[in-house]
């Protein structure tokens, strides 16, 4: 049974950081590439990040470029989120999700975590 799990979530204030951390277990992490997506209430789930089962290759959003770091830990099974200059407009449920493809959408990825509350106060 594939578990995903979150964590790090919480409130922090504008201009603050967290790191986002994602345990996996039940399936063999380092064929998969993970990602972050995240969704706030009445609109659709977002790409945030994503990296390739090596960590060699990241894809960001392009509104978290620059402030956003993805990152792997393959011998732990462990993707991270480093956020860094939050801002009200990242207040959102974050998830990981594994896929066996290199891709940014919803659709692809297989597995998703229950998501952790990030809330930015301005």
């Amino acid at each position: 049974q594939v578990q995903l799990v979150e964590s790090g979530g919480g409130l922090v204030q504008a201009g603050g950081s967290l790191r986002l951390s994602c345990a996996a277990s039940g399936l063999t992490f380092s064929t998969y590439t993970m990602g972050w997506f995240r969704q706030v209430p009445g609109k659709e789930r977002e790409f945030v990040a994503a990296i390739n089962w090596s960590g060699s290759i990241t894809y960001y959003l392009d509104s978290v470029k620059g402030r956003f770091t993805i990152s792997r830990d393959n011998a732990k099974s462990t993707v991270y989120l480093q956020m860094n200059s939050l801002n009200s407009e990242d207040t959102a449920v974050y998830y990981c999700a594994a896929s066996m493809l290199q891709a940014m959408g919803v659709v692809d990825y297989d597995y998703w975590g229950q998501g952790t509350q990030v809330t930015v106060d301005t």
